[in-house]
């Protein structure tokens, strides 16, 4: 199989993961963070994760999303099975099949909303011209038509990261990995970055995976877990909290 394989299986599942396992060593102890999690999600669908702080969710999501490794089990993503990818696979998955959204937008100061999106096209060999009408798009999917010659500074929090949402969608990956979204936003603005994440989402079918301790934007998730003492569960629609 080359470094980086094409396609899905006939089920349509687009992340299978079995038997996870990850420890880390601190000292003469092992933590034991991920202990046999087995999930799978649809292409297109919504998951959340919930769960306390350092239970491993960030892990969790670092590991598909290529950037940590783990020491057992299976990570098939998109058809491929990333423990089996070079550095230079990884590198390539990470560039064409997920986006990123983390809690702090990581924007580039010295570059305006519209740059900082167009950036990661235009890097990988669009036309300059193709790069910045995808970016104008997704920026006007957020609603920041009005604020795309503005720099990070100019911006306020939330707006700063529904740029760093419209960047992460911008070279057409399969999956948004999304951690602690809205966790440095006030709840007005934490809701309207939900809201435009997850409507993003949908309106490009992208498979949205979103951590987050925030039960408002778990909420709209399709699906949700709850990750705990190293295993994740999936949680029942009668757990659902009432409208």
């Amino acid at each position: 199989m080359s470094d980086l394989a094409t396609g899905l299986n006939n089920s349509g599942t687009i992340i299978s993961v079995r038997d996870l396992v990850k420890d880390y060593e601190s000292g003469a102890e092992t933590l034991h963070i991920l202990r046999g999690i087995y999930f799978s999600v649809q292409r297109g669908s919504s998951v959340a994760i919930s769960g306390q702080s350092g239970s491993g969710k960030s892990t969790f999501l670092n590991i598909i999303g290529g950037l940590d490794r783990f020491d057992s089990g299976s990570v098939e993503v998109a058809g491929n099975d990333i423990s089996k990818l070079s550095e230079s696979g990884l590198s390539a998955y990470r560039q064409r099949r997920i986006g990123f959204v983390f809690q702090f937008h990581y924007l580039l100061k010295d570059f305006t909303a519209l740059e900082n999106v167009m950036l990661p096209l235009y890097m990988m060999g669009s036309r300059k011209k193709d790069a910045i009408e995808k970016a104008k798009l997704l920026l006007s999917d957020m609603k920041l038509e009005n604020r795309w010659e503005h720099f990070p500074s100019q911006l306020s929090g939330g707006e700063r990261q529904r740029v760093a949402v419209a960047r992460a969608m911008v070279n057409d990956p399969d999956i948004i990995l999304a951690d602690e979204p809205t966790g440095n936003l006030d709840p007005d603005n934490s809701a309207l970055v939900a809201e435009l994440l997850y409507a993003g989402a949908e309106k490009w079918n992208k498979t949205l995976i979103v951590v987050t301790h925030s039960e408002a934007v778990a909420s709209r998730a399709r699906v949700r877990y709850v990750l705990e003492n190293g295993i994740l569960e999936e949680m029942n629609l009668s757990d659902r909290e009432e409208p």
